[in-house]
Parts: structure tokens; C-alpha cells; sequence
């Protein structure tokens, strides 16, 4: 059966809303992450399992804007190609390859793509959706790329959390530039 994949960027402190920031020695509004090699290779092991996204409706809104005029960026390549589903309640308006909206109880979403055949559901960025996702126990598994820094004020992936979960570590590696990629396995 197909797994639902949170591939989240974050800062030491937890916060998810300025990936740029995390990982660069500057500011840089508006562009992606700067990524060393390890951080690459374990975006690209994670990316080459999926078939399908689930984006929320304003993550989608801004990188249907966006990742269409990239073409110097390895992510560029999968996110433009990949099977979209953008969980929103309105039409979608911008166009952009291969997405489709869906709507209804979050549950049923992902239990109908759950239940048909291909591979991995990715789930990147659209921090609503992850926290709903996570809220719901809809995650199985939970990949963090995790920056060297900290002191950011923006939100927390796991702030609606409220019970305890331990999930399982599967994976934990150092970067040369300090990043940590942590992959665990929820129940």
C-alpha cells in the first residue's frame, strides 16, 4: 500500500515558514534553500519514491507561480512533472501541469489515494495541510531536513499536535554544513 511521505524543511527551534533561511549563510527572500550535496541526495531518494503530491490550496497558489520558471533546480524537474492534488474547496485558477483539486474530509482524501496503485504520497511545504495531516494520524512516514539555526518566529510543524507520539527513527545523518536528515516512521 502507498505511504504518505512529510518531507518537511526546518529550522533547530522547529519553526517552517522561511526555508530560505535555514540553510544559507544570507537572507534570501523569496528563492529556495541552498542545499549541500547530502541534503540533494536525500531530497532526490525521497522525491524518486513519490508519484503523487498533496499541496493545500495556498501552497499551491504560490508555487504554481513559481517552480514553472525554474529549470536549474533538481526539484524544479520533479514538482513541475508530478501528479498534484491540492486539497482546497474553490476551483483552482492558476493553471499548472498535472494538478488536480480535491476536496472532502482529509480522511477520505488520503484514504482514496492511499488506496489506489503507485507509489509514495509526498506531502512538501503546505504547513496547514502537514499539521492536519499529523493532527489526524495520516502520516506514515516523516522525513525533516533540519537547519542550523534557530531564532525564527514562525510556525511549528507539530503545534496542533496534542498527543504524545513516539515515532520511530529510521534514518539520522549530519551534513558537512551542519543540517541534519532525520527520517522516522509513524504509527
Amino acid at each position: 500500500m502507498r505511504k504518505v511521505v512529510l518531507y518537511t524543511l526546518m529550522s533547530l527551534d522547529g519553526d517552517v515558514d522561511d526555508p530560505a533561511g535555514y540553510f544559507s549563510p544570507e537572507p534570501r527572500p523569496g528563492q529556495p534553500p541552498l542545499f549541500d550535496a547530502e541534503m540533494e541526495e536525500y531530497e532526490t531518494r525521497s522525491v524518486n519514491t513519490q508519484d503523487a503530491v498533496l499541496l493545500g490550496r495556498h501552497m499551491y497558489d504560490e508555487w504554481s507561480g513559481f517552480w514553472p520558471k525554474v529549470h536549474d533546480q533538481p526539484f524544479a524537474e520533479f514538482i513541475n512533472n508530478v501528479k498534484k492534488y491540492v486539497v482546497t474547496s474553490t476551483p483552482l485558477t492558476a493553471h499548472w501541469h498535472n494538478a488536480e483539486a480535491v476536496s472532502g474530509p482529509i480522511d477520505d482524501i488520503v484514504r482514496d489515494l492511499k488506496g489506489r496503485d503507485g507509489g509514495d504520497i509526498g506531502v512538501h511545504g503546505s504547513i496547514e495541510l502537514a499539521q492536519s495531516l499529523l493532527e489526524h494520524g495520516l502520516v506514515d512516514e516523516l522525513q525533516l531536513i533540519v537547519g542550523p539555526s534557530f531564532g525564527f518566529t514562525g510556525r511549528r510543524l507539530f503545534a496542533r499536535v496534542n498527543d504524545v507520539r513516539r515515532p520511530e527513527l529510521v534514518n539520522a545523518a549530519a551534513t558537512s554544513r551542519g543540517s541534519l536528515l532525520l527520517t522516522y516512521r509513524m504509527d
